[in-house]
């Protein structure tokens, strides 16, 4: 199969009105660690008493000192937003106060322990989606999480060190972000913070370094820390050209296809997400409906993992397209060809030898009649995560 062509491309009127918008909102950094452990809290807080010092008004809207008095003692003289006190199951839980920090309108709001899942009934299910709304309001944010809760990572970080991160946060967050500063720490120094107890309270050490601290772990997720800050200053580099009017080089885009209940979506879409951001271009996510998935014949239980689907490739920051055909291959090729598509990623199944003799399947014909597309098939026994 053939390389893409690339192409230089000239702003749209689409470019400028994000301009715009973006004028409107406010500014995005993240501190990225590989661990718990690496200073993200550190670092916010100083920065938070360096900028009160030149007198930016600034408060936290959420700080999580894990009882670090050394933490804690930076927190002291810095306005705190009061957290909202939840009862959830007879247990009060407590949460940023959203509807406060926006009230309170700082300049600047540090928001900790973005990838976390707020208690069910919150205006948000997400504290990232919290961050957006402060980010709408002109509120800039000064935030912090771990390279294992990006989204597109999961099935790869699952997969090298058998940890299942449960909490994830969809890339086109990570996107968004205007300043991204790595924490880096040599594994050797984080083991020696853990082991001093800087990190964890002593009972739970060895329980740590048996599991997630593992050395292999550790070197594993730095490695990917490092690569994703360095592949998302590259795509801020683009995308800062890209509004300010400077023509840039980019690659044609990537499409996902997705059937009416795959059963590893979610590999497909993570897939998907890294080999976009990785190119620096936009990517769909398509579906063919054939006539026997019609809405009035498909079961109950496919369409919800069709629905369940599709919002989390919106959430990945896919653009979703339905098509309606008796041919999927041909529609997806049609569609690939018509929009500037240079990359297909399908999952690989396997029919029964008697279909085989039958008919093609839809990879097999996308193999045959797609000269001048690159055709990636994920195979799923290497991919771990479940639809």
């Amino acid at each position: 199969m053939t390389a893409a062509t690339t192409t230089a491309r000239r702003p749209t009127a689409q470019d400028f009105l994000e301009l715009v918008e973006r004028g409107k909102r406010g500014r995005l950094k993240l501190y990225i660690g590989f661990a718990a452990g690496v200073g993200k809290t550190w670092r916010m807080l100083e920065e938070a008493r360096a900028l009160k010092e030149r007198g930016v008004d600034v408060v936290l809207a959420y700080i999580e000192t894990h009882g670090r008095a050394e933490t804690a003692a930076l927190v002291r003289d810095l306005e705190v937003v009061p957290r909202s006190k939840v009862e959830y199951r007879g247990v009060v839980v407590e949460e940023m106060d959203l509807d406060a920090a926006i009230a309170r309108r700082p300049q600047v709001a540090i928001v900790d322990e973005i990838p976390h899942t707020n208690v069910p009934g919150s205006k948000n299910r997400k504290r990232f989606q919290d961050v957006l709304d402060l980010l709408a309001q002109g509120i800039n944010v000064i935030g912090a999480l771990n390279i294992q809760h990006l989204e597109s990572l999961n099935d790869l970080i699952q997969r090298n060190t058998a940890v299942a991160v449960r909490e994830t946060v969809p890339d086109s967050f990570l996107e968004q972000a205007d300043q991204v500063v790595n924490l880096d720490l040599a594994v050797e120094d984080l083991l020696e913070r853990l082991k001093g107890g800087k990190i964890y309270p002593k009972e739970k050490i060895p329980w740590a370094l048996e599991h997630f601290f593992r050395d292999q772990n550790l070197a594993t997720l730095r490695e990917l820390s490092l690569r994703e800050v360095a592949e998302s200053l590259d795509r801020s580099a683009a995308h800062a050209a890209k509004l300010g009017g400077t023509p840039s080089v980019t690659t044609g885009r990537v499409m996902v296809c997705l059937s009416s209940n795959p059963p590893r979506a979610l590999a497909l879409l993570r897939r998907g997400s890294r080999m976009a951001g990785r190119l620096n271009t936009d990517w769909f996510v398509v579906y063919v409906e054939t006539p026997s998935e019609a809405p009035d014949r498909i079961a109950s239980e496919t369409q919800r993992h069709l629905l369940t689907n599709i919002e989390k490739a919106r959430e990945l920051g896919a653009e979703v397209v339905r098509l309606k055909s008796s041919e999927p291959a041909r529609a997806i090729l049609d569609f690939a060809r018509s929009h500037r598509v240079s990359d297909i990623i399908v999952g690989h199944t396997e029919l029964p030898s008697w279909r085989r003799l039958i008919r093609r399947s839809v990879v097999q014909r996308l193999v045959d009649e797609g000269a001048g597309l690159d055709l990636h098939i994920v195979s799923f026994e290497s991919e771990g995560g479940h639809a």
